[in-house]
Parts: C-alpha cells; sequence; structure tokens
C-alpha cells in the first residue's frame, strides 16, 4: 500500500514539475518551439527594412552621381540647399510645422554635404599644398553649424526667426559662391584625369553611406 501511494505521488510531483517547466527537460531561458516563426519574422523584417535603406541610398547617390565630376554634384548639393533656404524664407509664424520639416531637410543636406568636403576634398587640397583655402573653408563650416544650434535653440516660433535664417542663407551662398567660383575651379584645373575621377568616386562613395 506505501508502494502505491508512494508512486502515484512520485507521479504527480513529476506531472506537477513538468507543467511547471514549460517544453520539459528544456531550460526556462530556452526559446519555446512557438518562437521560431517570429525569429524568423524578425530576422526577415530587418533585412527588409535594410534593404529598402540601402536601395534609398543607392537612388539618390545615383541620382547625384549622374550630374557629373565631384565639384558638380558639390554644386548641385549648394543648389539644393539654397532651395531649401528659400522654402524657410516663404513660410510665416503660423507655419512652425512646416519650419520643422524644412529645418530638418536643411540639416540633413547640409550634414551630408559637410562630410564629403571636410572628408574627401578639403584634405585632397592640403594633399595639394593649398591649406589657406581648405583651412578657410572648413572654419566656415563652424559658422554654419553655429547658425544650426542657434535655430535649434530658438525654435521655429521665434519672432526673429526668419532673420536669422536669412543670415544663415547669406553666409551659406557666400561660402558656395568660393568654392564653385575660387577654389574648385583652380584645384580642378591641375588635375590628371585619374585624379578627377578619383576625388568624383570618394565623394560619391562618401555621399552614399551620409544619404
Amino acid at each position: 500500500m506505501a508502494t502505491r501511494t508512494q508512486s502515484r505521488s512520485s507521479n504527480r510531483s513529476s506531472s506537477n514539475e513538468s507543467r511547471s517547466r514549460p517544453g520539459g527537460d528544456r531550460s526556462a531561458f530556452s526559446w519555446g518551439e512557438g518562437a521560431a516563426p517570429i525569429i524568423a519574422a524578425a530576422i526577415g523584417g530587418a533585412a527588409i527594412g535594410f534593404a529598402a535603406n540601402y536601395g534609398r541610398k543607392a537612388l539618390m547617390q545615383g541620382m547625384e552621381a549622374s550630374i557629373g565630376d565631384w565639384d558638380e554634384i558639390l554644386a548641385a548639393e549648394h543648389d539644393e540647399a539654397l532651395a531649401i533656404f528659400d522654402k524657410m524664407l516663404a513660410t510665416d509664424q503660423t507655419q512652425t510645422f512646416k519650419r520643422k520639416i524644412l529645418f530638418m531637410k536643411l540639416c540633413h543636406a547640409l550634414d551630408k554635404h559637410a562630410h564629403a568636403e571636410e572628408m574627401v576634398v578639403y584634405p585632397a587640397l592640403r594633399e595639394d599644398d593649398d591649406f589657406a583655402d581648405a583651412d578657410h573653408l572648413e572654419s566656415e563650416h563652424g559658422y554654419i553649424k553655429t547658425f544650426i544650434y542657434e535655430l535649434s535653440e530658438m525654435g521655429p516660433d521665434a519672432p526673429n526667426w526668419l532673420e536669422r535664417v536669412r543670415e544663415f542663407r547669406q553666409l551659406v551662398a557666400e561660402h558656395a559662391h568660393m568654392e564653385e567660383e575660387q577654389v574648385f575651379p583652380k584645384f580642378k584645373k591641375d588635375m590628371s584625369e585619374e585624379q578627377n575621377a578619383h576625388i568624383t568616386s570618394l565623394v560619391n562613395r562618401d555621399g552614399f553611406w551620409m544619404a
């Protein structure tokens, strides 16, 4: 009789233990059988997102690469930034949301553009012994970042917001003019075809990752 009681007790204990540990002997930290589809879906979603972002970058930079050489690409980016400035200047104080969106677009455009210049073009200028122009242009990037900081701090509903945007645009326009009319033509004139192609490929590569 004692043996049967012990046996039933043992069976109940084993049964309770199995119920308290899903999956029997599997660790509580192991993935259940039903988790496989969830994991697969998560991995698939991440892969689709990565592919979509990669495709977007390729499309955007492919469009820029079709413009021409490195200096033409950078000039087109100048025009893009100035066009965003003009849209910002066409807003009024009731359009704070639109101002925020345009400001975000401007920051991205300037960041992408400055990265290519600071990581490719200005170092190439210094390698060509044009330290003065490279240093001057790069220092102006510092003032551009200061304007971005100030506009971020004051907010798009500030009464002097348009005034600061107008001053910011003037700085960027003068910076672009110096590059397009003085520095870049002089630099490109002394380049070989191979050097020009190399700088162009580096600007395109940088632009792809920053797009």
